[in-house]
């Protein structure tokens, strides 16, 4: 019989960060709130809400902001009935727009005061495409034309974001229209030289290269998030 290590045996994994624990534990949430939206049976829904329970645990313990009995009910409270129920992460829409000038045009987000290329959730009714140019001109006043996917961000991998989602980024060029900031969703909007870009700036590392390769008219091939050999032991 192989000996169980006592818990005094037992050390901690000093590699398991928090974003590790947010991933475990919206993972967990996704799969028990895509089983309660298949199944007819009560003992599987008392199981996979056990499973919420346990995804709240680690969410609660990844952060104290995190109340375990009210995530476990706002969780239930999402769950869908059959294909609305299959849990997947949201879609968010981002646009890389430069001009003829080689610059960038950047805003500066009202709910953090960060500068970023302008982005939303994706809408209902349109195509991926259509709402990175509905972005652009709702956010900045300028009118775009897309010229090509840029790249697809998973954004709690790049640890950018603490809720499930794949971000779509696109690059596209100014045609149009005049700076005029959104007076709910933007402090500030502009355009920039890759030498005088404006701080803070979200996350610069990850796209600023890639962003003006294509604005300068390199090929630039799409970047994407590759696959891990072992995805639940290697975070990244």
């Amino acid at each position: 019989m192989t000996d169980v290590p006592a818990p005094d045996d037992l050390t901690p994994d000093d590699s398991i960060t928090e974003a590790d624990l947010l991933r475990w534990a919206h993972a967990l949430s996704g799969i028990a709130r895509t089983g309660l939206g298949f199944t007819e049976s009560r003992y599987e829904r008392e199981r996979y809400e056990e499973v919420l329970a346990v995804a709240a645990d680690i969410l609660a313990a990844s952060s104290r902001s995190h109340d375990r009995a009210a995530l476990v009910d706002e969780w239930l409270k999402m769950v869908g009935v059959g294909i609305a129920g299959y849990v997947t992460p949201k879609v968010a829409i981002g646009a890389v727009v430069g001009n003829d000038a080689g610059e960038i045009l950047l805003i500066q987000r009202a709910d953090s005061g960060i500068w970023l290329y302008p982005t939303g959730w994706a809408d209902i009714g349109y195509s991926p495409a259509e709402v990175a140019l509905k972005e652009v001109h709702e956010e900045t006043g300028i009118v775009a034309e897309v010229r090509g996917l840029l790249g697809v961000f998973d954004g709690q991998r790049r640890a950018f974001s603490r809720i499930p989602l794949y971000s779509l980024v696109f690059h596209c060029h100014a045609v149009g229209g005049e700076l005029e900031p959104h007076p709910l969703e933007c402090l500030d909007v502009g355009w920039f030289a890759r030498d005088a870009l404006p701080e803070p700036l979200a996350s610069g590392s990850l796209w600023v290269q890639a962003a003006f390769d294509a604005i300068d008219g390199k090929v630039v091939p799409s970047f994407f998030d590759a696959p891990r050999g072992e995805v639940w032991n290697h975070p990244a």
